[in-house]
């Protein structure tokens, strides 16, 4: 990794002007801040713990810990190809606008077109999957504490309700969101510590280190133990989601050109170690696998603490994860809003006058962070008639965020020395790290498409494929009736009415 001490010398304002936007949103984020919001949308606490049982019964122990340190390597040479090419086009336009700015003249709007797609379907799904998660570990809590039945109608209220919070916080209280996302970072590093150094010193038993990193487990129906390790792999793919939120922020983020991709990379870098280390401390921390698996709270993470810690300790660190699943949703539902305000800005949603409209007084999108709430409720609840849905939405996040990752990575591969990096780049690494990112994407695409249990029915189908192929079928039918004419094209006249509008508008104020 190079970070260049040769700069352009123009300003954060002057490089976004140079990008074809004008300064809108209010540029308050330090790099630190940058980071912390990536950092807490991988949540280790969440993705790695809510899908805690998904890994149980997909390849177990052995899976749950070799695949993340699989999983973990690829993830960090995407993030670092993402990262060289977010230092070059610091905007919160993101992947889709450096598709365009990589792709080929005559087809770059098309490329830009379906990235952005691509982008906002894993982008909700990400915010489901976050905020269901977490309504999933409440509910849990509730059943301990107050005998709370869990059922999955209470589970989606209680989803519901996260939603409704992250959005009134996003939208009344944007400076507690920028703190409560410096928070996170710790939140996330002394709850990791202090759970892990609970589990190693408290219970009088641990698993050993054969079961821990040999012991496999095969509860899907499927017979080959290979495709059950693939498929397994989602856990872990799954947790090293929402990086891209550092490039989403790089127009609120003071040096974005440099920020932005130390933010991508230190994100992964940090939560692949935080995560490896929570990891190894639940699953040596299990004292009955049939009794965590078949949890009545249905979180065997939450088990474990009970069984391995007593009720007490047990709750009490059941908070600090469900609190940490808080902070992933809220700054999910922030970088969300921010890709829907981008992606609106240049007329590619519909009623994307609604979307891309900023309030005067916070200077935040606050349509965007409605919808973003909206759909991702409207996306957890086919769980109310399939018990396998909460994969499918972890799938869906996968294959729509990696698909509109590395399509621009693709694209600089094409480009070669015509690329024109930004004072962050990788070298004369850059290349190997591009195809292997590429690959990887490429075979994980696949497999998350695939069903996960056997046999399939209408209550175990991975209805991912079905999304995918939704969004991906009125993107095309979209493109062709109609916004192959106008998308990214300063030339017609929809983009220069809409553009006039912009300039006309009254200067927003900071609060």
């Amino acid at each position: 990794m190079t970070d260049d001490a040769r700069t352009s010398g123009l300003s954060d304002e002057e490089r976004l002007a140079q990008l074809g936007y004008t300064q809108v949103l209010a540029r308050r984020m330090s790099a630190f801040s940058n980071y912390a919001v990536s950092f807490t949308i991988i949540s280790v606490l969440s993705g790695c713990l809510t899908l805690y049982l998904f890994g149980m019964n997909t390849g177990g122990p052995a899976v749950i810990t070799w695949g993340w340190v699989a999983v973990g390597l690829m993830t960090l040479f995407v993030g670092l190809s993402m990262a060289e090419i977010c230092s070059a086009y610091p905007t919160s336009a993101g992947l889709y606008f450096w598709a365009h700015r990589l792709a080929p003249e005559r087809s770059a709007a098309a490329w830009a077109w379906f990235t952005g797609w691509f982008n906002v379907l894993g982008q909700v799904a990400v915010t489901a999957g976050i905020d269901f998660g977490a309504a999933s570990f409440l509910g849990a809590y509730l059943n301990l504490q107050f005998d709370f039945e869990v059922t999955p109608g209470r589970t989606i209220l209680l989803f519901a309700g996260i939603l409704v919070l992250h959005g009134l916080l996003n939208t009344f209280g944007v400076r507690i969101v920028a703190l409560l996302n410096d928070i996170s970072v710790w939140w996330h590093v002394l709850g990791v510590a202090v759970i892990v150094g609970a589990l190693a010193f408290v219970p009088d038993h641990h698993q050993s280190a054969s079961f821990v990193f040999t012991h496999f487990v095969n509860n899907t129906g499927w017979g080959s133990g290979v495709y059950v390790v693939l498929v397994g792999l989602l856990m872990a793919q799954y947790t090293f989601t929402g990086y891209d939120a550092s490039a989403h922020m790089t127009e609120e983020t003071h040096d974005a050109s440099t920020a932005g991709p130390k933010g991508i990379v230190q994100s992964i870098w940090t939560s692949w170690i935080a995560g490896f280390v929570l990891l190894l401390g639940f699953t040596f921390a299990i004292q009955s696998y049939d009794k965590e698996l078949g949890s009545a709270t249905g979180a065997p993470p939450a088990q474990i603490l009970l069984d391995a810690l007593g009720a007490t300790a047990g709750k009490l660190l059941l908070l600090v994860v469900i609190g940490a699943q808080l902070f992933c949703g809220m700054a999910s539902v922030t970088a969300n809003s921010r890709m829907i305000y981008a992606f609106s800005r240049d007329g590619a949603l519909p009623f994307s006058r609604v979307w891309h409209t900023v309030s005067p007084r916070t200077r935040t999108p606050v349509a965007a962070v409605w919808l973003a709430a909206l759909a991702a409720l409207v996306l957890g609840l086919p769980y109310l008639i399939n018990v396998t849905a909460y994969a499918a939405v972890t799938s869906i996040a996968v294959i729509g965020l990696y698909i509109a990752y590395v399509i621009p990575t693709l694209l600089r591969l094409r480009k070669g020395e015509a690329f024109e990096r930004g004072p962050w780049h990788l070298g004369r690494w850059s290349r190997a790290i591009g195809v292997v990112s590429v690959v990887w994407v490429a075979v994980i695409t696949v497999l998350f498409m695939l069903p996960q249990v056997s046999p399939v029915t209408w209550e175990t189908f991975n209805y991912a494929p079905v999304a995918v192929l939704v969004v991906l079928g009125s993107a095309a039918a979209w493109w062709t009736a109609s916004a192959r004419h106008w998308f990214l094209n300063p030339d017609h006249a929809r983009n220069r009415a809409r553009e006039a509008a912009r300039k006309g508008a009254p200067e927003p104020v900071d609060p």
